[in-house]
């Protein structure tokens, strides 16, 4: 059997093509045209530019714990902690501080390097910020990461939560700005953005992303790309949701996104985010092992890890380290001591 070199060739001129010439400006046409490309043409580009930005074979895990669940007010049609709708959460108090630092502590000894902690609010009151304020500081001194997602932020509240040491807070876009009347009415689209600028202005990493498969057109995910894409800075991390549809939301029963555009919307967020942490997050439990893997080969480079996303389940940690052992890829590690952090990998 004879033996032939295999030579590798530069992406089609199409995929070039569509690259704006400003890294800052993406016009909702270029990220559309990114969709329209080939899948193998699409996965090369967007390999590419993982490569020039980070170890292809290293993965983020975070785990995302909901210190309050149920009774939120918002009527976003996904969600079952909308009070609205009859899902079977109920509404629950915060947790206790305890609580909270035992699942970091587990959470950190599988190997999370970032924990989140989400509570069911429209926006916190001043006073749930002093119990938040001290689990973010407790959190951070188990030597983790933290991040926060609370809802709506309001004058003050940002630097309130950079104070007690948080890293990233998490406000999503959830899908383009002329899709997202048909999902949710109670906040505004500039609510969402106005939220995110107090963020930034406190000093706060972002992490922000979006949700597909809500019935939205590949255009309309293109929208969403886009809008991530043009935030100045775009975030530093980027969860890309698939609805996780539950029974008496609004959204239930909608037709399930197809797999491989999943993929693309990934590879869309590499290539237009080249420096962010590309999270796959909710619904990653029904897509299976073989289009996780396609995920991580086009540019996805973190999951969140553990059993359970707020009210809705997940991978189990055991499968994950499997999956990631199947495929030779290991997860980022950070060392930390009282003077410094310092990440490998």
């Amino acid at each position: 059997m004879s033996s032939h070199p295999v030579s590798f060739h530069p992406p089609a001129k199409a995929v070039q093509d569509v690259v704006p010439t400003m890294p800052a400006a993406w016009p909702v046409d270029n990220v559309f045209a990114l969709f329209e490309l080939p899948f193998s043409e699409l996965l090369y580009c967007a390999q590419q530019v993982h490569r020039e930005n980070f170890d292809p074979s290293e993965v983020e895990l975070a785990t995302l714990m909901s210190i309050k669940t149920g009774g939120c007010p918002e009527d976003c049609g996904y969600c079952p902690q909308a009070a609205r709708y009859d899902t079977g959460v109920t509404a629950q108090k915060m947790l206790a501080l305890d609580t909270v630092l035992d699942a970091a502590r587990e959470a950190k000894a599988h190997g999370a390097t970032r924990f989140c902690m989400g509570a069911a609010w429209r926006e916190p009151k001043d006073r749930d910020l002093d119990r938040v304020e001290e689990m973010v500081r407790e959190v951070k001194a188990l030597g983790l990461e933290t991040c926060a997602t609370l809802g709506m932020l309001g004058e003050g509240q940002a630097e309130r939560l950079k104070q007690a040491g948080l890293d990233y807070y998490n406000h999503n876009l959830d899908t383009a700005p002329e899709f997202y009347g048909d999902v949710i009415s109670t906040r505004e689209y500039d609510n969402r953005l106005d939220t995110l600028g107090r963020v930034r202005n406190a000093g706060i990493k972002v992490c922000c992303g979006g949700i597909v498969g809500m019935g939205e057109s590949r255009r309309q995910r293109a929208g969403l790309i886009a809008q991530l894409a043009n935030l100045d800075p775009y975030p530093e991390s980027v969860p890309v949701n698939n609805l996780v549809q539950v029974e008496g939301t609004p959204l239930y029963g909608t037709e399930a996104l197809d797999p491989l555009e999943f993929v693309r919307t990934i590879a869309v967020a590499r290539i237009t985010m080249p420096k962010a942490r590309v999270r796959l997050s909710a619904g990653r439990r029904e897509m299976g092992e073989a289009v996780q893997a396609l995920c991580f080969l086009a540019g996805a480079n973190s999951i969140f890890y553990g059993d359970k996303l707020l009210t809705t389940g997940n991978p189990d940690a055991e499968a994950d380290r499997a999956l990631l052992a199947k495929l030779g890829m290991h997860a980022r590690h950070i060392v930390s001591d009282a003077r410094c952090e310092v990440t490998e990998g």
